[in-house]
């Protein structure tokens, strides 16, 4: 079942839109301000974004920008009632995959919907956790915002803390299951974890940290 995530601040249509989507087959969240949406999309894995421009407290471009700045590749809908063609360019230029204009059908808007979640960005696997974003697919790790220069090694090892964040994985766990032909060593892996370290610092993030339980292992650890 796809998860869509809906901002639509009138509470009639954004009511009609949950309970015609869900009678479709989805699963539909639905939010109505865009801090919230924010915060709700932040949290979950999302399928599809249905996002309306004029919103109380912002514009749904400004969360279109937001999701494509940190690297996700999910379909995003955008919904108005506006008509100028510089609000379309613009919904464009922020990273939408499609506009519809107010008023519109709700079999339209199905139809489209069934459209972008055939499309094989869709599936981009992904991690979210906190402030983290890993794009699998992309080989890709995004920490507020930031791209993390990782190799291939740093990647396949924050990959697998990502997974559990908060759990301890053993060097020997580790080695397990990101070992191939050119062979990890237990006394190499430390410094791996070191240039993570070092890597999280230049960019001066703060709020995800690589800690080393004495005799165990090592965690990932997140607000």
């Amino acid at each position: 079942m796809a998860k869509i995530l809906l901002l639509e601040d009138d509470p009639v249509l954004g009511k009609g839109l949950q309970v015609h989507l869900q009678t479709a087959g989805y699963d539909v969240i639905w939010e109505t301000h865009l801090a919230k949406a924010r915060n709700t999309e932040s949290e979950g894995k999302f399928d599809l974004l249905i996002l309306d421009v004029n919103l109380p407290d912002g514009s749904g471009f400004d969360l279109c920008r937001d999701v494509r700045r940190n690297g996700s590749r999910l379909p995003i809908l955008m919904l108005t009632a506006r008509t100028d063609d510089d609000s379309v360019v613009t919904g464009f230029e922020t990273g939408a995959n499609d506009y519809i204009k107010k008023p519109f059908s709700n079999r339209e808007l199905l139809a489209r919907i069934q459209s972008h979640l055939k499309e094989p960005f869709a599936r981009d696997e992904q991690i979210r956790c906190g402030p983290v974003l890993v794009l699998i697919d992309q080989r890709k790790v995004m920490i507020d915002g930031n791209d993390m220069e990782f190799n291939r090694r740093e990647f396949d090892i924050f990959v697998h803390l990502a997974k559990s964040p908060g759990s301890v994985l053993s060097r020997e766990q580790l080695i397990s299951r990101i070992d191939s032909a050119d062979n990890i060593l237990d006394r190499t892996i430390d410094s791996h974890f070191s240039h993570i370290r070092s890597k999280l610092k230049k960019k001066g993030i703060q709020n995800v940290a690589i800690r080393s339980v004495y005799g165990v292992g090592y965690t990932l650890e997140i607000p």
